[in-house]
Formats: structure tokens, C-alpha cells, sequence
């Protein structure tokens, strides 16, 4: 690849103006249409006070040319995870203005859509002018601002291809991450813009809409663990195998199970890439075998084990100067590589005995009653020592032992195996069994959103996916879990979801993503036509009117219809 970020404008440029950039809803982008688009939001920012802007768009295609054209106007652009009121809040101060998706009340800024910019040609960017700020995934801790400049973005970039280009070819780009965070900002954009890759502008949600893509033609998958640890193993994937060139996973650990079971649907196990919002990619590995676990640096990084402990240092060219940064990941060379051993900040301290939450986590999997288990140290408590709580998925025995004896017992088995690993003032005050960790937007279980479920001891919401995300409109996969609160007595023989709860979660889930006034005023146009029951995958869509201060939510499912109705508001601003 022999154009840079810093000339990626001229790049685009000097490409035929009818080729194919992307798609959008099944409809050919062109690089033509892509150009006009840097060009209007260029016009629309470059005459604007303040230099930092946050940046939210859906769309892939048109973040691209807002990115694009941002840089050019000599802005710094800050990329939101999302747009809830806490995210946006934590902007307001930071930023000088909302650019793209944001509520309205932000005011933010958006071109035209059938703007006439002038066609001047914009001069090469400067290396370190300050591009971008993303923000760490909170996976350990609170989310942190990571500023990063132009340089260092472009040296990933040309290290991505320098690595993968060749087998990949001029394959499109498919992903079911987004763009708003550091790895789907590379992989799903920057890199198939500089590349001349196309691209698609919405992130695939289903399983059989990723499937249909995939077999239309030569494509590149990028994804997270989360995602392809539950890709449906009865669906054909055969024909979407034959199309792939080569298959991401990052953002988080991805079992050996997880890969290989992903090699056998897709034909290509997942190419695995580690590294961080700080430090940028830093190595990357293709299994073979379970055992096969060792990483491999990426050609540009140089890396060493520090001190006692082992932890990993890095210099490369994608940190912000030359010299060693060190990171809390514990390592042992291995195969020219290294392998991970857990994080050093990770150790906590229990009444003065040092803790290792990632061996009481690897106890946990290796019992034979857990397929996955988070050990969390719990929010202090004046007066209190401090307390660990544990987050467990059960296999089938474990489920089984859950079901059959109740949670003391399984509570009692697992204490003993971890018995063996910490002493008993170190062991678990507080147990969750789940059917799955709560993740976020990039795929991450947070630290937050684990302890977010110490609440209750009987769960109160359901497992919540995020689906589609629009102004106004959200769409959402929930699934209530057996041991839901709300099916006590309701009924025995099979449990249904009260009407009044579905509106409930209307409510709780539309304050989450809308700005609405605090007073529930009345409810009109209800319908319960379906039943709603545990462990059933359902599709909650929400839409909010901000003149009318009415929220509108539907629940369907594969089967139809379960229930609609409309939700007046008011008080308050509204």
C-alpha cells in the first residue's frame, strides 16, 4: 500500500470516480459520491470555532467522510461508544460540538444531503496533528480518553496491510462491530479506505443477513469473540466459506474451542488480534491446535518481559513517542512469541493475601461445572473488609446441580475447588449464575456491568443485545431469564412475562436511550397478543417522539406480535 492516512484524500481522489467505495441498503457507493461527502463536511467545519468535536454516526460510509473531512478541517474528533445521556454528559465538557447521530437537544451538526461543496483538493495532513481520542473499554476499570495522533494511526494501518494484505486481496469488508471504537475505526474504515477496499455501511446483526453477505462475493470478516462464539452451527454456512479471504476477532480473549469451532463453520480459523485502546495492535495469532495459545508480534513492535512479575513492555510506532510503554499483562516467551498469563492488575489484596482473580477464574472453567466465570473485586463498603463476587455461566452439570440442589449447593462446590487456590478469606462473598456475561457495544464483559447485576439476587430486567440504534429509534434483543422475579407465581407449569412488566422495560430501557420527561402521564393503543416466556429471544423496538413526549415500543419474535402500546409523558422540561 503506498498511500498513508496522512494522503488518503489524494488516494480516494486519483481512484475511478464510478468505483465501488461500498454499499449502502444493497446499493452501490461510489468513490464520487464518497469525495462529495468529505467535501460537505469539510465546508461545514472548517469555518467553525473549536477544535474538538465528538463524532457519532451509524453509518460506516458516511463516518468515513465526516472523519475525513474533520481532519482536513483541522479538527479533533472524539469517538462515543454511543450516545446514552451518561456518554454524553462526560462530552459536554470535553468537546466543542456534537457532530452526526447525537439527540437533538446536543444541537449536533450534519451537512446536507444534497449539498454542492466546491471540489478543491485538500493538501496532505500533518503526522502528529492531533486526530483522534477513543476511549478504553472499561473490561478493568473506569473507561479512560486515549488521544492519539495521525501517525499513529497510519502506522497501524500500514502494518495491517503490511501483515494481512496479501491474503486478503480486494476482498469487501463485512463486520459486526462498530466503527466507534479504536478496532472496528481500523479495520472496518481506515484500513479498506487506504487499501481500496469496499465497504459496507451498516454493521451485520443476524446470523443469516451475515450469512447472505458473505456468500454474495470475496470478503474479509471482522468481528468480536462475542459474536462468533454464537455463530449457529445448523445454518449452511458452506457457500459463505468458499467467499471468505480471512476472518478478525479482537477486543477480547477468544477461547480455543471458540476459534476452532469457528474454523470448522467458516472454513478459515479467526485471525486473532491483541492489543488496546492505548497501545494499538501489538501482536496477533492464527491456532492450529487447542494448546496452540502463543502470539506473535506484529513486525514493527519490539517487546520485552519487565521485573518480577513479567509484565509486558512495548515500543512500536503506533504509541505516541519512542520509549517503553508497560502494560499490566503478565507474559512468557513462547515460540518467538509470548503467551498471556493473566494481568498483573488483577492481583487484589484480601486481608492482606494477594489474590489472583485470573487463577480463580481458570479454577473455576477447569471444574467441569463452569463454560465461563468473571471474579470481580465488589464496590467497598464502609466498615466492611473488602469482598469478592463471582459470575458464573454453568456448563450442564453445573446446571443441572443448579436445578436439582439449588444455589447453596453449587455455591458450596465451587468454594471448594477454589479452596485449593486461595485461602477461605479470599473466597467469594456473592454468587451470580447467568446465561450469559453482560457485554457491551465492542463486545467487552465491563467491570461495571457485572457489578450492576449485585443488585438483586433475583434478576428484575432481562439479558439485553443491542440490535440497531437510530435518532429516535432503538432496537433491542431481550431474553428473560428463568429465575426472573417476575415469574414467581406467574405461572408455575410455564412461566409467562407479566403485561405490566413488558411495560415496565418499555419505560426503563427508552429513559436508558432517550431524553424523556420524568412523569408517566398514561398508556393508550396497549395490545398483549402473544405470550411472552423465559429464555425466549425477543425483539423490544422503541421509538421515542420528542414533540409529542411519547414513546412507542412493539415486542415481536420470530412468531409474531407479542405486545405494542404507546406511553404518554410529560413533567419535568418536557
Amino acid at each position: 500500500m503506498s498511500d498513508r492516512i496522512e494522503n488518503l484524500y489524494a488516494a480516494i481522489s486519483a481512484r475511478p470516480a464510478d468505483g465501488l467505495a461500498g454499499w449502502r441498503a444493497g446499493q452501490g457507493v461510489d468513490y464520487a459520491q464518497l469525495l462529495a461527502r468529505v467535501r460537505s463536511w469539510h465546508a461545514l467545519l472548517n469555518s467553525r470555532e473549536g477544535s474538538n468535536f465528538a463524532l457519532y454516526l451509524e453509518d460506516s460510509i458516511e463516518f468515513a467522510a465526516a472523519l475525513l473531512g474533520a481532519w482536513h478541517a483541522g479538527k479533533t474528533i472524539w469517538l462515543s461508544a454511543d450516545t446514552l445521556p451518561a456518554s454524553c454528559a462526560a462530552l459536554r465538557d470535553a468537546v466543542d460540538g456534537f457532530l452526526g447521530d447525537f439527540p437533538a437537544e446536543l444541537a449536533p451538526l450534519r451537512p446536507a444531503a444534497n449539498g454542492t461543496p466546491d471540489a478543491a483538493a485538500f493538501p496532505a495532513l500533518e503526522p502528529d496533528m492531533p486526530a483522534l481520542v477513543v476511549f478504553t473499554s472499561g473490561s478493568t476499570g473506569s473507561a479512560q480518553a486515549i488521544p492519539k495522533k495521525l501517525s499513529q494511526v497510519a502506522s497501524e494501518v500500514e502494518t495491517l496491510e503490511a501483515l494481512f494484505g496479501a491474503r486478503i486481496g480486494d476482498a469487501a469488508v463485512l463486520a459486526t462491530v462498530s466503527h466507534q471504537h479504536i478496532y472496528g475505526l481500523l479495520f472496518k474504515v481506515l484500513w479498506p479506505l487506504a487499501s481500496g477496499r469496499a465497504i459496507h455501511a451498516a454493521s451485520i446483526v443476524y446470523p443469516e443477513e451475515l450469512l447472505a453477505a458473505m456468500a454474495a462475493g470475496p470478503c474479509m470478516l471482522v468481528a468480536s469473540p462475542a459474536h462468533l462464539k454464537r455463530l449457529p452451527s445448523h445454518l449452511d454456512w458452506s457457500a459463505a466459506a468458499g467467499m471468505l479471504r480471512g476472518v478478525f476477532s479482537s477486543g477480547g480473549p477468544l477461547a480455543a474451542d471458540g476459534a476452532l469451532a469457528t474454523g470448522a463453520l467458516l472454513g478459515q480459523v479467526p485471525m486473532e488480534v491483541y492489543g488496546s485502546s492505548e497501545t494499538g495492535g501489538i501482536a496477533w495469532r492464527q491456532r492450529r491446535d487447542p494448546g496452540d495459545d502463543a502470539w506473535q508480534p506484529f513486525p514493527t513492535v519490539t517487546w520485552r518481559a519487565n521485573g518480577e512479575d513479567g509484565t509486558l513492555a512495548v515500543r512500536s510506532p503506533h504509541l505516541p513517542d519512542d520509549n517503553w510503554l508497560a502494560l499490566a499483562d503478565r507474559i512468557a516467551a513462547a515460540d518467538g512469541g509470548f503467551r498471556l498469563l493473566g494481568r498483573s492488575d488483577r492481583i487484589v489484596k484480601i486481608e492482606e493475601k494477594r489474590v489472583s482473580l485470573d487463577a480463580m477464574e481458570a479454577a473455576l472453567l477447569a471444574c467441569g461445572l463452569a463454560v465461563e466465570a468473571r471474579v470481580a473485586l465488589c464496590a467497598p463498603v464502609q466498615g466492611e473488609r473488602q469482598r469478592l463476587a463471582a459470575f458464573v455461566i454453568p456448563s450442564t452439570a453445573g446446571r443441572a446441580l443448579l436445578e436439582q440442589q439449588g444455589k447453596q449447593a453449587l455455591n458450596a462446590r465451587l468454594r471448594t475447588v477454589l479452596a485449593n487456590v486461595v485461602d477461605a478469606v479470599a473466597l467469594p462473598r456473592r454468587w451470580r449464575y447467568l446465561e450469559q456475561m453482560p457485554v457491551n457495544a465492542q463486545g467487552k464483559v465491563t467491570v461495571a456491568a457485572l457489578l450492576a447485576l449485585l443488585g438483586d439476587e433475583r434478576p428484575r430486567f432481562p439479558l439485553v443485545r443491542e440490535l440497531e440504534r437510530e435518532a429516535g429509534r432503538v432496537l433491542l434483543e431481550i431474553k428473560a431469564p428463568a429465575r426472573l422475579l417476575y415469574f414467581d407465581g406467574h405461572f408455575d407449569v410455564a412461566p409467562v412475562l407479566p403485561g405490566v412488566v413488558q411495560v415496565d422495560w418499555a419505560i426503563h430501557y427508552g429513559r436508558q436511550y432517550f431524553d424523556m420527561p420524568p412523569q408517566f402521564k398514561g398508556m393508550s393503543q396497549l395490545k398483549f397478543q402473544q405470550m411472552i416466556g423465559a429464555e425466549k429471544p425477543v425483539q423490544l423496538e422503541l421509538s421515542y417522539d420528542a414533540v409529542k413526549h411519547s414513546l412507542n415500543f412493539r415486542y415481536t419474535s420470530e412468531i409474531g406480535p407479542h405486545s405494542s402500546g404507546r406511553v404518554a409523558l410529560g413533567g419535568g422540561n418536557g
